[in-house]
């Protein structure tokens, strides 16, 4: 490319940046690279035109993204979902050993605990203490 038809440096950095972005945007789209060129009496008129087709590659690529995005987005939400329901399960199944076991069988597990799992409320302020279930009878 010569740079001594273009008036301004300004010129010369928008026909820089237009061949890049089509040809950029192409290459990721596999379509053909379309060529602008700019003579010397490069007018408005072609700068905007080159203006609108960055603006719309540009677009194309953020639309694209955004359906990325979302996607990701509903699979994330999936695996929370799925998450809840198994936290759920074994907050539950917690709950029945605990009523079925001993007060010697609970007293002995929870000193093989470390504190911070037995007290979690010192570790982070605001948080419910947890659930106190009676000794319940052993089965």
């Amino acid at each position: 490319m010569s740079t001594g038809v273009y008036h301004s440096p300004m010129e010369v950095a928008v026909y820089q940046l237009h061949n890049f972005s089509i040809s950029f945007f192409s290459s990721l789209l596999g379509g053909d690279v379309v060529s602008v060129k700019l003579d010397n009496s490069a007018s408005g008129a072609s700068v905007v035109a080159i203006d609108n087709k960055i603006e719309q590659a540009m677009d194309l690529v953020k639309n694209h993204l955004m359906y990325a995005v979302r996607e990701e987005v509903e699979v994330l939400k999936e695996q929370i979902k799925e998450l809840l329901e198994k936290n759920s399960q074994l907050e539950r199944e917690n709950s029945l050993l605990k009523t079925l076991a001993s007060p010697e069988q609970l007293e002995k597990f929870q000193s093989r605990l470390p504190s911070e799992v037995l007290h979690p409320q010192e570790q982070s302020p605001g948080a419910a203490p947890p659930a106190q279930h009676s000794g319940g009878s052993a089965v």
